[in-house]
């Protein structure tokens, strides 16, 4: 089957690439997987052989058939649920063992909506213990700041979880290649610890707000997001921030400082 290029398919082809996303999972027998855009069933295959149970979601129509008759008899015996829907439409809370079990989201996920995709399952009520996503291999090392430059998407995934690369995988493991190269990204010990004396909200509308106007120095941008000048530089002294630094050169645990002192 023909990949649709406006969802973003490329589909993953490598064994390699594909084995080791399921060993960062680190998949136990009774772990349920939820799988988003399983596509031809590659990495779907390979789940259902180490899970209890696998959840796919997959937004194609035209890949339900296929998915059902591959994996019929995994279907019938309760452990491959397949649900057609836009992943960025499905709630989390709506799974059934919401509250009583936890799982585990494993996918090779479309580029164009990674950040949205880590935020949501980032953010529900109903987080995942782990994420392993292969994406974008600069949407990867900007997660980790490794230049030490952060973004929201950064400081917003070390909030609640460890990030890791696992492996870089080149264009030539997908059909059709993409014209970037890609790397498995896991994202463990998924949490709110972070915010266990912290507004939750409130951090991120200060984070939004502020890199919202990223090239602006902090003083200036803090003090428009709160609409309080005297507030936000008090503020940014009791965190020993200077007023000029510059929203991506700021710390994780200083933004929580930050936070508590508004």
């Amino acid at each position: 089957m023909k990949a649709k290029k406006h969802l973003g398919q490329h589909f993953l082809k490598s064994q390699s690439a594909l084995n080791k996303i399921n060993e960062a999972g680190d998949i136990k027998t009774n772990d349920i997987v939820l799988e988003v855009g399983p596509g031809m069933g590659a990495l779907t295959e390979i789940l259902l052989a180490s899970a209890g149970k696998v959840i796919a979601i997959e937004k194609d129509r035209d890949m339900i058939p296929v998915l059902e008759e591959a994996f019929a008899k995994e279907i019938d015996a309760g452990v491959f649920e397949l649900i057609e829907q836009d992943i960025l439409k499905f709630d989390p809370v709506t799974l059934p063992f919401y509250g009583k079990q936890e799982y585990k989201v494993v996918a090779n996920i479309p580029y164009y909506i990674t950040g949205a995709i880590i935020e949501k399952f980032l953010s529900t009520p109903f987080q995942p213990t782990r994420m392993v996503v292969l994406i974008q291999k600069e949407v990867a090392e900007r997660i980790l700041a490794r230049d030490k430059k952060e973004s929201i998407l950064s400081i917003a995934v070390k909030a609640y979880g460890i990030p890791k690369i696992i492996a870089k995988v080149p264009p030539g493991a997908f059909v059709p290649p993409p014209t970037v190269d890609s790397a498995i990204l896991s994202i463990e010990d998924i949490n709110r610890d972070f915010f266990a004396n912290l507004d939750e909200a409130l951090f991120f509308r200060v984070l939004k707000g502020v890199f919202g106007k990223k090239r602006k120095q902090i003083g200036g941008s803090l003090s428009e997001v709160i609409e309080n000048k005297e507030k936000a530089l008090n503020a940014l002294e009791k965190s020993g921030i200077d007023a000029k630094t510059r929203p991506e050169d700021i710390a994780l645990a200083t933004w929580k400082t930050l936070v508590q002192a508004l």
